[in-house]
């Protein structure tokens, strides 16, 4: 069985638990805090990072991307019509940008200080970063949130799923995302009705929802993160 190490609310170990789930297959899950950089997890992945999938021979493969591809290599290549990576070069170029979009841009522009200021925060010691939250930092993700919905609210009204016809590694990526956004009630549905399609779909598919169970100890999530039609 594959080992991931993961946090509940780290975008890029959702991207990775959803592939998993898609292509159904089992996985032992062990929550890790990078935060704490425990000697035994550096020892897997020195850049201290998540997620981290133990593959054949406890052989680490650390970054989500990465596991990604080496998921689709050694299982999606044999999922035919349920491979979430393109046969096409064009189409796996939009894919791989998408991805990207979300990994890097969204990540760094809105996701990873929501997470870190309104969750892991909660949980980090002094000396490890935690503390009061930086409203600053929050005050500047929020206003980046606007662009980024507008975007995905033209993709999906645009195009059936993300990155075309059918439900792609872009999907995966951009709802990992959305997903911790919408747990901290920070995106005004209401106003992306495309977007809003996009995602119920997403998260009434059955790999999304062991997703919809996590929770964050000390925070609960928006009303309506579970609901599967909001």
């Amino acid at each position: 069985m594959l080992t991931l190490f993961h946090h509940p609310m780290s975008t890029g170990s959702r991207y990775v638990r959803l592939i998993l789930n898609e292509y159904d297959i089992e996985v032992q899950l062990i929550e890790e805090n990078s935060w704490a950089r425990r000697k035994e997890f550096l020892s897997l992945n020195p850049a201290g990072t998540l997620p981290v999938l133990l593959a054949e021979g406890d052989v680490p493969v650390a970054g989500a991307s990465v596991i990604a591809e080496y998921i689709d290599e050694t299982r999606g290549a044999l999922k035919r019509s349920r491979r979430l990576f393109p046969e096409d070069s064009l189409n796996r170029a939009e894919v791989r940008r998408l991805v990207d979009w979300f990994l890097s841009k969204f990540e760094n522009e809105v996701t990873r200080h929501m997470a870190r200021e309104r969750i892991f925060k909660l949980h980090m010691t002094a000396e490890q970063g935690g503390g009061a939250p930086d409203s600053a930092a929050i005050r500047a993700a929020r206003a980046n949130i606007t662009q980024h919905m507008r975007y995905i609210d033209w993709l999906t009204a645009t195009r059936n799923w993300l990155a075309g016809p059918a439900p792609t590694y872009a999907d995966m990526a951009a709802a990992a995302s959305i997903s911790i956004l919408d747990y901290l009630g920070e995106i005004k549905w209401a106003e992306y009705r495309a977007a809003r399609d996009w995602y119920t779909r997403m998260k009434s598919r059955p790999s999304f929802r062991p997703l919809l169970s996590d929770r964050v100890r000390g925070l609960p999530p928006a009303s309506h993160y579970g609901d599967l039609d909001f």
